[in-house]
């Protein structure tokens, strides 16, 4: 039972119900990472058994991506007409249904196109969990509350390797991506059960909460507008956004589809072993997720500058992570390698991107932050 929206004396102690909110988005992201890393983790046994070429599991690994990059705007502006709510769960039951039948797949190419309309699913997430959390937190706790689910999906990511493994071990590699996408499955339903699309329509809400959310966040009111394709192309800090998301997503996939196969190729781990140090630079890019929110959040609250906080966290993350990119080459021992990719993906994941999205959406919308 949902607790009911209370008065009176009950009303004074805020209800937690933006927390189970950021819960949720929290699995959704860990889910998002999990369904990602997984084929990568099982490539070095899919390869043997499909009899696939290097060069294939390129074009396997780029079909997600091109699904994922040609339906990222698509997504946003189906969440945007049909609300989180629905669309959150839809995606998510979409990708999780794909995750799953690629334990069907027979060749490349049915890999390739069960793949490709997974990178479909997923290419609405992020944008559209992003919109289901602006209305859902206040201000002060906006950072935190992007840093958090990144963080989370860098443990997903860092979990999965292991767990492919053991899968991979007991029940083969195609038994990894049907229970995968059943946890998506399960996620959608208990997603579409508890979130609503305005938290002054979810009966766990009380007055004091929602205080807490409008009072600091704002609500869309009659100054809001629809926001033009013209408004858009022209922000300059929309392409300064494009630019960071272009360098760190080319880095990141490093990690997410090749750094286990290197392990296992190049490096002569086997399985097991390719599974732990696979794991490491995760966790060690959950850190720093956490570091970068915190930081800018600190940087902001001690200088009163929103602007520079937000840009110091990513252009001191982006040079850390140069420097020990550069440190890297020459090194061939498997921990020392994977211990400098450590500290890379601390830096990458400590520029904070999520939270620039959710500062400059906000004034394209029609609505006022403090700057």
């Amino acid at each position: 039972m949902l607790q009911q929206r209370s008065s009176g004396s009950n009303a004074i102690r805020p209800t937690r119900a933006r927390r189970v909110v950021l819960a949720l988005i929290v699995g959704a992201y860990v889910i998002t990472y999990m369904d990602r890393v997984n084929i990568s983790s099982a490539m070095p046994v899919m390869q043997r058994e499909l009899g696939l070429s290097i060069v294939t599991v390129g074009w396997i690994f780029s079909s997600f991506r091109w699904g994922y990059a040609l339906f990222q705007i698509p997504g946003g502006w189906f969440g945007d007409r049909v609300g989180p709510r629905r669309a959150l769960s839809l995606v998510v039951c979409w990708w999780s249904l794909f995750t799953s039948f690629t334990a069907l797949a027979w060749s490349a190419l049915t890999v390739g196109v069960c793949r490709f309309l997974f990178g479909v699913g997923e290419a609405g997430s992020f944008p559209i969990a992003t919109r289901s959390l602006s209305r859902w937190t206040p201000a002060e706790e906006r950072a935190f509350s992007q840093g958090l689910p990144h963080a989370a999906s860098r443990v997903g990511a860092a979990l999965t390797p292991g767990l492919v493994v053991l899968i991979m071990i007991n029940f083969g590699w195609r038994a990894s991506f049907f229970l995968f996408g059943l946890l998506g499955i399960a996620w959608s339903a208990t997603w579409y059960w508890y979130y609503r699309d305005k938290p002054s329509e979810h009966p766990g809400v009380n007055e004091a909460e929602l205080q807490i959310i409008q009072g600091s966040a704002g609500t869309i009111g009659a100054s809001a507008h629809p926001v033009s394709w013209r408004a858009i192309l022209t922000n300059p800090t929309v392409w300064v956004l494009s630019v960071i998301y272009f360098c760190y997503g080319y880095s990141i996939d490093i990690y997410l589809d090749w750094f286990p196969k290197y392990l296992y190729d190049s490096r002569g781990l086997n399985l097991k072993e390719m599974g732990f140090y696979a794991s490491l630079p995760f966790l060690a890019g959950a850190a720093g997720d956490l570091l970068g929110g915190w930081c800018s959040d600190r940087w902001a609250a001690q200088s009163g500058s929103l602007k520079s906080a937000r840009r110091g966290v990513a252009a001191i993350g982006f040079l850390i992570a140069a420097g020990y990119l550069v440190r890297l080459y020459g090194w061939s021992v498997p921990f020392v390698v994977s211990s400098i990719l450590c500290f890379v993906a601390i830096a990458f994941c400590a520029r904070l991107d999520p939270t620039h999205s959710i500062e400059f959406a906000r004034p394209l919308a029609g609505e006022t932050v403090s700057r």
